[in-house]
């Protein structure tokens, strides 16, 4: 399924959100930890690159891959 730039970016940015909440609850860290965490990771790059298909998927599931990635 094709979408637009601007549909895509929107649907990056409610994950990227929703991540971030996560870890601030989660995990206790501030915002700005927060945002430095999700920004950095590599789940990032592929979160960012619309080949993946990422966007489409839940929040939950992409926070999933953040976690293993921060985990190990």
């Amino acid at each position: 399924m094709n979408v637009s730039q601007a549909e895509f970016q929107n649907m990056k940015e409610e994950i990227v959100k929703d991540m971030i909440s996560r870890l601030m609850d989660e995990r206790g860290l501030s915002m700005q930890q927060a945002f430095d965490v999700v920004y950095t990771s590599r789940l990032f790059e592929k979160l960012d690159n619309p080949a993946t298909g990422l966007y489409f998927q839940s929040s939950g599931y992409v926070y999933s891959f953040l976690q293993d990635e921060l985990d190990k």
